[in-house]
């Protein structure tokens, strides 16, 4: 996981023009958390990989072009399924509140 830096994750070394970025932070009453884990479903709905959010509560996946679910798990929260577009060429910041 590359270092958070003030806005959000350093895209320092990513070709975004050969990537799809889906990235972002989660919450919770505005501060970050740490203890989350953003899973990253298809468009059916099935599992296709998972993170853990950094200590800022930063999270970054590399994914194909389409409509993808990200799914928030974190302690003392219910689920959170946030729907975002990936697309070559561009990163999607996506900001998760729990």
């Amino acid at each position: 996981m590359c270092g958070a830096v003030e806005g959000g994750l350093s895209l320092e070394g990513v070709n975004v023009a050969k990537e799809a970025v889906i990235q972002g932070q989660v919450t919770r009453a505005g501060e970050p958390v740490g203890s989350a884990y953003v899973r990253l479903l298809d468009g059916t709905g099935e599992f296709t990989a998972e993170v853990p959010t950094s200590a800022t509560g930063h999270f970054r996946f590399f994914a194909g072009e389409g409509e993808w679910t990200l799914r928030t798990l974190a302690p003392r929260a219910d689920p959170v399924d946030t729907k975002v577009r990936a697309a070559v060429g561009s990163v999607a910041e996506v900001a998760v509140a729990i």
